[in-house]
């Protein structure tokens, strides 16, 4: 029961942090509640599945840019999510940097919370 608890507080986290990038962000587009909750089960999905095999295969790479590559895969997994999402869009690279990077801050303070709050 525990390992269900927390993939659905890792799922509301990535709509949270999609919620916030689609606010921040012109250039960040979603239809509605739908498209963001799907949005953010299929970012969960890429991440769990996905990222792990980019972050092997490119390895050397991340090694030598001293996990300065890692940003790119993160950045490739939002904009897989982008691609497989209807209703759910993001145009521009810069765009994707910023979405990536505000993404990333609101899931690292969430995630943070929501250990506080079942480790009280």
């Amino acid at each position: 029961m525990q390992l269900l608890a927390r993939l659905v507080v890792a799922w509301a986290v990535n709509v949270a942090a999609l919620w916030v990038a689609v606010k921040l962000f012109d250039d960040v587009t979603s239809s509605g509640w739908r498209a963001l909750i799907i949005a953010g089960l299929v970012f969960g999905i890429v991440n769990t599945f996905v990222k792990p095999v980019l972050v092997l295969l490119s390895l050397p790479i991340v090694l030598l840019t001293l996990g300065l590559f890692l940003f790119f895969i993160n950045m490739a997994m939002l904009a897989l999510t982008d691609w497989l999402v209807s209703g759910f869009n993001i145009e521009g690279f810069w765009t994707y940097v910023g979405a990536t990077i505000v993404v990333w801050i609101v899931n690292w303070v969430l995630e943070a919370v929501a250990e506080r709050a079942v480790a009280a």
